[in-house]
């Protein structure tokens, strides 16, 4: 495998190609992952059909700015929670006019945890339509760049998910 080629069975081939048959346009808001989700699903060729963009929220004020996270969502339940996830993801879908909208949120470590927010805790929403939402909670192993790519991993499988229900 060359570093241009993504693996056929790679979960964001089978994404784009359900998102392609299904007509359907994707977009992101990423914090602890810093857009490795948004890189992977590019890395599609014909991506730009249903790709739409995403947001790096990393700090708090982009949260709250271009995806209009509420302050009290963040002072009451912290950037990394479900409530902010699931307003990250509908900020993302509304700004950039998408069917649907994956967040993340999370604690990569190797600092920064705690006994309530462990290293490794991310928070993911999924956005769609008619103002639906899921999420999901998710605790990663490993070091920072393991996490960032479990928390990648886990996002891109539960779209997935939805797609094929």
């Amino acid at each position: 495998m060359t570093p241009a080629t993504v693996p056929a069975s790679a979960p964001e081939i089978l994404l784009g190609e359900a998102l392609r048959l299904g007509g359907q346009t994707i977009s992101t808001a990423e914090s602890c992952t810093g857009g490795l989700v948004l890189h992977r699903l590019t890395n599609v060729p014909g991506s730009s059909a249903w790709v739409m963009g995403g947001v790096v929220a990393y700090d708090n004020s982009v949260k709250q700015g271009l995806l209009k996270v509420r302050e009290t969502t963040l002072l009451q339940h912290g950037a990394v929670s479900e409530e902010t996830a699931r307003e990250m993801a509908l900020g993302a879908r509304r700004l950039l006019e998408t069917d649907l909208a994956i967040s993340i949120t999370g604690i990569a470590g190797p600092g920064g945890g705690t006994a309530e927010k462990p290293v490794g805790l991310t928070w993911m929403a999924l956005a769609l339509p008619h103002g639906r939402l899921y999420s999901e909670r998710h605790v990663h192993d490993g070091d920072r760049l393991q996490i960032k790519r479990a928390s990648a991993d886990a996002a891109l499988a539960m779209v997935l998910s939805y797609l094929k229900k």
